[in-house]
């Protein structure tokens, strides 16, 4: 493989294609998420939540890849707006439990538009998107064994 000519030019950098990317998912989900009442990061805690309700929190952070000092006051104001409720662990009180509530699960209806609309932003091409997830889930691991 050639390398570039120079390898310090903004567009031969993977990093600012991704950054770049990035920015346009926030810029396409923006007024998608607004209408719901949400931001992007809560957003996908009720992806998560949907999927599988009565996580813990530290669960919830670590499938979003967030710590503590950030999912925790989103989970807060989530349940400020009555759309999830914080509840210790049974068996063990140390741990919190994040559950849905009512409110919280109808939002579920409203956001299905939304991967549909990202379907439709990509040419309706479904392979095409996932190949793009799975080269940048590979890219994140990679990277992330690269920390190791």
């Amino acid at each position: 493989m050639a390398k570039p000519a120079n390898p310090l030019r903004l567009d031969s950098m993977l990093c600012f294609a991704v950054y770049a990317a990035s920015h346009a998912f926030t810029r396409f989900y923006k007024p998608r998420l607004d209408a719901l009442g949400l931001t992007y990061p809560q957003y996908l805690a009720f992806l998560v939540l949907w999927e599988q309700d009565g996580l813990t929190v530290k669960a919830l952070g670590d499938k979003l890849f967030l710590d503590s000092g950030t999912i925790t006051p989103l989970i807060k104001r989530l349940e400020a707006r009555a759309l999830v409720r914080r509840q210790r662990d049974v068996e063990d009180e140390r741990l919190v439990r994040i559950f849905l509530t009512d409110e919280g699960r109808a939002l579920r209806e409203q956001a299905l538009a939304i991967p549909l609309q990202v379907g439709e932003a990509l040419g309706g091409d479904v392979e095409a998107g996932a190949v793009m997830r799975q080269g940048l889930k590979q890219l994140r691991e990679r990277l992330d064994a690269a920390l190791e």
